[in-house]
């Protein structure tokens, strides 16, 4: 077997064992001395550094990496993220230092609602040169698959252009972007007093061409008061599966609106947010093996005095994510090591448990948990090495970037360098996904 990419001597090498657990999600290993090998977009072996060497041969052609005093870990799997938008809403964060809460930013017109009228005014080129350095952003913090939603454009035409950025930003970046229709996000400004004909659109004309132009794998809603009803949500994710597409859900995020429960009774795939959530609509997860995604980024950066009641989730044995809500107004962070140090802080997981839900879990709630967010032997080698001999340190440097290489399907796309200052300096390697690093 050709080893086209080796990497060895790591002080610690940590993965989900899906093999091992007792919880609802996969106990974390950890291995000392130790390696990967990887051949083409796929890992062959993992173990002890003299094990893996003992099991392959190594041709002239192999790529190296000593990770000496260096950690592997899983490509990150960001589950929920909303990267296609045109401006930004930093004057929003003004107002909520001054006491303004979301719903009231929201009234006054700002919010999604704000988005949607800066995306529709921009072509599809200007959005995806928009979107391409962000999502540099979320590589080389370590994330190597995000799921994306549409959502800020709530017409026909401006879902599918935000559906299609989505499409063509796979073929330009290495990132894998797992599409999400998301046109249930808002009512837009057109449709304030006909509510029913936004639905209407939804489910007649935007779900079917979705479909019919395999734009996204999954179909989302933001059921909340002052958005979308549980009758409303459940019609759009009905007519969603009928089309094939997977149901997802924004649930029990501002208020408890039983959300959770209308996942189960649909059989979504996540219930995500979820700060509201209900000692029933925990059991309805935990019954239909429901992932609930947490998201303490934007609590977090709302000012929202209520989080998610983790513990009891992981009591009942709900399946558990964790992703960043990457969006120009609740959350624009696109780093999952800061989400671990705020579930650790919020929420009160131990890391181990946060990087679980980083990776697998993440991968889980996009239905990919059996080739993403784990490193094994005929999983997609997606991986990252941290310039940190400890996965417990991650958290630790909170605001800090200990991310040293980024492999993607094989590839290295992304190292840090020493200098001659002794500082580091970002380079990206060729990826056959990327036709823009002769620009970077």
């Amino acid at each position: 077997m050709k080893i086209d990419l080796l990497i060895t001597n790591a002080s610690q090498l940590a993965t989900p064992d899906p093999t091992a657990t007792d919880g609802p999600n996969p106990t974390l290993v950890t291995i000392q001395n130790g390696a990967v090998a990887v051949s083409g977009e796929n890992i062959v072996a993992v173990g002890k550094t003299k094990d893996v060497l003992n099991r392959m041969t190594i041709q002239e052609s192999t790529r190296t990496i000593d990770a000496s005093n260096k950690t592997i870990l899983p490509g990150f799997v960001d589950c929920h993220t909303h990267p296609v938008f045109s401006a930004t809403r930093e004057q929003e964060f003004a107002l909520r230092i001054q006491g303004k809460t979301y719903q009231e930013i929201a009234r006054a017109g700002g919010g999604i609602r704000s988005s949607v009228r800066d995306l529709r005014n921009v072509s599809k080129e200007k959005l995806i040169q928009t979107v391409l350095p962000r999502l540099d952003r979320f590589l080389e913090l370590g994330t190597t698959t995000i799921e994306a939603k549409s959502g800020y454009g709530l017409s026909l035409k401006d879902e599918i252009k935000s559906l299609e950025v989505i499409r063509e930003l796979n073929d330009l970046h290495p990132i894998d972007l797992i599409p999400t229709f998301l046109g249930a996000h808002e009512v837009p400004d057109e449709y304030r007093n006909q509510r029913d004909v936004y639905i209407d659109i939804i489910v007649k004309e935007m779900i079917p061409r979705v479909a019919q132009d395999n734009l996204a794998l999954f179909c989302d809603v933001f059921c909340e008061e002052g958005v979308f009803s549980i009758a409303e949500a459940r019609r759009i994710l009905t007519a969603a599966k009928d089309a094939d597409l997977i149901p997802k859900i924004h649930a029990d995020q501002l208020s408890p609106s039983g959300g959770a429960q209308l996942a189960a009774e649909v059989g979504a795939v996540s219930a995500e947010h979820l700060e509201f959530i209900s000692h029933e609509g925990i059991r309805a997860l935990a019954e239909k093996n429901i992932t609930a995604v947490l998201l303490p980024g934007a609590s977090f950066f709302l000012r929202m005095e209520k989080d998610p009641p983790a513990k009891e989730m992981m009591e009942q044995r709900v399946p558990l994510a964790l992703a960043t809500d990457f969006n120009p107004g609740s959350c624009p962070c696109p780093s999952m090591p800061l989400m671990i140090t705020l579930a650790g802080l919020r929420l009160g997981l131990l890391p181990e448990t946060s990087l679980v839900a980083a990776t697998w879990g993440g991968a889980k709630a996009i239905a990919t948990e059996t080739t993403r967010g784990t490193l094994r032997a005929g999983a997609r080698a997606d991986l990252v090495v941290w310039n940190t001999p400890n996965f417990q340190q991650i958290p630790y440097y909170f605001g800090v970037n200990l991310v040293d290489s980024v492999v993607k399907n094989g590839s290295i796309v992304f190292q840090r360098e020493p200098t001659r200052f002794s500082s580091v300096s970002t380079k990206y390697h060729p990826h056959p996904k990327n036709k823009l690093q002769e620009n970077q």
